[in-house]
């Protein structure tokens, strides 16, 4: 940091660019050729010892607040580890393709993250001035995590160059000689960002040359191999046993002990709930863990208010994520592509088959549906329709988010009203999961009608379940007349995306524009998209991220009809290879820094929700 050290002291004490700093100057002397004058080069990467410090502008209107990201090599924190075999795996699975290794690299960055975190926010309570801003105060940012794992770009493994030279007087650096060529190391890489104190270059250097490496310095020598090793062992205990769910025919796995409920306004457990216990029928063992496996097929869970239905049902949802050791919910293992899915009033809808939920409307074609402002029952068959394109295999509902008159029609209904255009979830919940594949698990309340369709059905009573399948049958057949089930739906969608207006240029504008609000909208383009109905983001930086996947969808496009799974999968594959940070642009200054990577679903169904783009039928011309 000796070269950065200068390069501030350098600058005029009333600077606000810091513009020196992000061009990082050097003089560059080779000792083999003591003939040649010293060359000048720019490289914003500076070093304590073998920890590289690299400083980025974080955009035009954030010049005291740079990003900086500190190159760690990873066999740094590795010092003397003896027989941690899950170390010695993972050191392994960093020398090779992902391939299935994808949950264990992001379980070891999220704890470094997390242990990182600690020491940043001991320097931050010595800055913190209750009576002065940030910006004179100094503050180092990074991002508060919940209790999910997930990829993120504030921490990842990477291979880094190392320093290859000698600091010198000034911001002359002098070339190692000779045969010390230095190779690139795997280092672990954590992005923070640092408010600098406005007019206080001396304050700054601390801040930058001497605190934040410091506190490196007290990471690398604390860091806790054992705690390591547990969280990793975590890792391939999830990964092991959603494997194994998938090829035995579940669809979700909650373990005994679990804590579910969360601490009100927080998404902390609870402190003193009540463990879950599963059901002696539903008991099973994976991995050497024992708790309740929910099959494939229709469950219904019911039981009377604050029962814990909803809670639990919510334990299942949170399941599509990896969760840390102490959630509560770390061994809730659920199907990675389920879709929690409610009405949706007013939502944008085009050119979706909704025709296996409605079968007419006023001047419409529900094979081909279209509408700006869709109503509770319309919204809710268009968001099962489209997450079932989207590839999802369970499908999670809750009835108090849900439109009544497309959950339900009782039978007293059904004779009294003869010309109804809905045909109910009920009636085909079950031929969704023989034909599509597709499971549900639904909270019922205040209907009897799906203890008849169920397969399983599980009553909460005072946050414990159990199993009354028998006796929620032996009611439904004595008070209900023999269903009669429509015939066999079709399915499929049939629709293209065409390019036009799938940009993020606003028409008659020559610059793009992208903004994501904290009221749950995604702006980009000419195009307002509310994203309030995407239940399972569960972090405001993934809306962020999905912000800056659309929009490199859009300006990466060239092809009239687009194939929106392969684009997507392909971004997946770039994101794979060079990091989520690829997506960031520093053009888009009201856009936050910190990145965390949402599922493929939910990229489908932001663009699912656009109003201004140009989904056809196949085949149609335009």
């Amino acid at each position: 940091m000796k070269r950065l050290k200068n390069i501030l002291l350098s600058m005029n004490t009333n600077t606000a660019t810091y513009r020196e700093m992000y061009q990082g100057h050097m003089f560059i002397v080779d000792p083999s050729r003591p003939n040649d004058a010293p060359w000048a080069d720019d490289d914003p990467t500076y070093y304590r010892d073998d920890v590289g410090f690299v400083f980025s502008e974080t955009h035009k209107l954030a010049q005291d607040k740079p990003t900086v990201t500190v190159c760690i090599p990873y066999d740094r924190l590795l010092n003397a580890v003896q027989g941690l075999a899950s170390v010695k795996r993972f050191e392994h699975l960093l020398g090779q393709t992902h391939g299935g290794s994808e949950a264990c690299i992001a379980a070891a960055a999220d704890f470094c993250l997390r242990e990182f975190k600690r020491y940043t926010d001991e320097l931050n309570s010595e800055l913190y001035n209750r009576a002065r801003p940030d910006n004179e105060n100094g503050k180092y940012y990074l991002p508060t995590l919940g209790g999910e794992v997930l990829t993120r770009n504030s921490a990842y493994f990477a291979t880094c160059p190392q320093k290859d030279y000698e600091n010198g007087n000034g911001v002359k650096v002098y070339l190692l000689a000779d045969g010390r060529s230095v190779s690139e190391k795997m280092c672990l890489c954590i992005r923070l960002q640092v408010q600098l104190p406005r007019k206080k270059i001396r304050k700054t250097i601390q801040m930058l040359c001497r605190d934040l490496p410091d506190a490196v310095d007290r990471f690398i020598d604390g860091f806790d191999l054992m705690r390591f090793e547990r969280a990793l062992e975590l890792a391939e205990k999830q990964t092991a046993i959603r494997t194994w769910l998938k090829e035995n025919g579940y669809c979700a796995f909650v373990a005994n002990g679990s804590i579910l409920p969360r601490l009100r306004g927080t998404d902390l457990p609870m402190p003193d709930a009540v463990p879950f216990r599963s059901t002696p029928h539903d008991e099973i063992e994976i991995c050497g863990v024992i708790g309740m496996g929910i099959r494939k097929g229709v469950t219904v869970i019911t039981g009377g208010g604050y029962s814990g239905k909803s809670t639990l049902l919510d334990a299942i949802s949170a399941g599509v994520y990896n969760h840390v050791l102490g959630d509560g919910r770390e061994l809730c293992i659920t199907d990675d592509t389920a879709v929690t899915v409610s009405a949706e009033d007013g939502r944008s809808v085009k050119h979706v088959n909704i025709s296996p939920f409605i079968k007419w409307l006023p001047g419409g074609d529900t094979g081909d549906f279209s509408t700006d402002h869709a109503s509770g029952s319309t919204s809710q068959a268009a968001n099962i329709m489209e997450a079932i394109d989207c590839g999802a295999k369970l499908l999670l509902i809750d009835e108090d988010r849900s439109a009544t008159n497309f959950m339900i029609r009782d039978r007293m209904m059904k004779e009294l009203i003869e010309k109804e255009p809905i045909t109910p979830f009920t009636d085909r919940v079950n031929e969704l999961c023989s034909v599509c594949g597709v499971s549900t698990v639904l909270v019922i309340g205040g209907s009897g009608e799906y203890l008849s369709v169920a397969d399983r059905v599980y009553m909460m009573d005072d946050y414990l379940v159990n199993d009354v399948t028998e006796r929620a049958k032996a009611v439904s057949a004595s008070r209900s007349a023999a269903r009669e089930f429509p015939v066999y739906a079709d399915w499929e969608q049939n629709r293209v995306l065409w390019s036009d207006r799938f940009t993020s240029y606003p028409q008659a504008e020559g610059r793009e524009r992208l903004e994501v609000s904290d009221m749950g909208f995604v702006i980009i383009g000419d195009e307002k998209i509310d994203v309030r109905g995407l239940h399972d983001i569960v972090s405001a930086r993934q809306l962020d991220t999905l912000g800056f996947m659309l929009r490199t969808l859009e300006i990466s496009n060239g092809d009239r009809k687009i194939d929106l799974p392969k684009r997507i999968s392909e971004l997946y594959e770039r994101i794979d290879k060079e990091g989520l940070d690829v997506l960031y642009s520093s053009y888009f200054t009201t856009c936050k820094r910190f990145l965390d990577l949402p599922r493929r679903q939910e990229l489908r169904m932001l663009v699912n929700r656009m109003r201004r783009i140009n989904y056809l039928k196949a085949g149609e011309a335009q």
